[in-house]
């Protein structure tokens, strides 16, 4: 997979991957007409920004409340020891985890951060007691539930 630098991303590079982080599903006409580019180099740029990585896939942002997921909680993670092989192992384990949405290695006192999510208190209960406090390695589990959400972005700041 080839790498590309930011900085040879140009303004209508930036253009299409701002019209696409706002909708992925725009046709290619109506993503050409965004941009100010016929369809066919449009759709070229796109296919190159896909095969070096710049985009790494398309999705559906589901709305967490709506199916049944209203609680957030940041999990920070203190493991027993800071090791390679202890660390490896922990990432392993919370990749298999589908309630933890986002996982973070982290400095200061805490070693990972994780945002979980769950239907309710049982359920992140349920999810601590069976899940989390079997996975080796971990020292310190704190846990802060989310009152509200003020803001969600998935979309990078490309003006810049």
């Amino acid at each position: 997979m080839e790498k590309i630098a930011a900085e040879a991303l140009d303004a209508i590079d930036r253009r299409l991957l701002a019209a696409v982080q706002e909708n992925g599903r725009l046709t290619a006409t109506e993503l050409a007409e965004r941009v100010g580019l016929t369809t066919s180099p449009c759709l070229r740029r796109l296919r190159h920004l896909e095969e070096t990585g710049i985009i790494r896939g398309y999705t559906a942002v589901l709305d967490q409340n709506k199916v049944g997921l209203p609680v957030s909680v940041f999990v920070s993670i203190k493991l027993d020891r800071q090791q390679k092989e202890a660390m490896q192992r922990f990432e392993t384990a919370v990749r298999r985890c589908p309630e933890v949405l986002e996982c973070y290695l982290m400095t200061g006192p805490r070693d990972y951060l994780l945002r979980v999510v769950a239907r309710d208190l049982a359920d992140y209960e349920r999810f601590v007691k069976d899940t989390l406090t079997r996975i080796d390695g971990i020292a310190n589990i704190e846990s802060s539930f989310a009152l509200g959400q003020v803001k969600h972005s998935n979309a990078l700041p490309l003006g810049r």
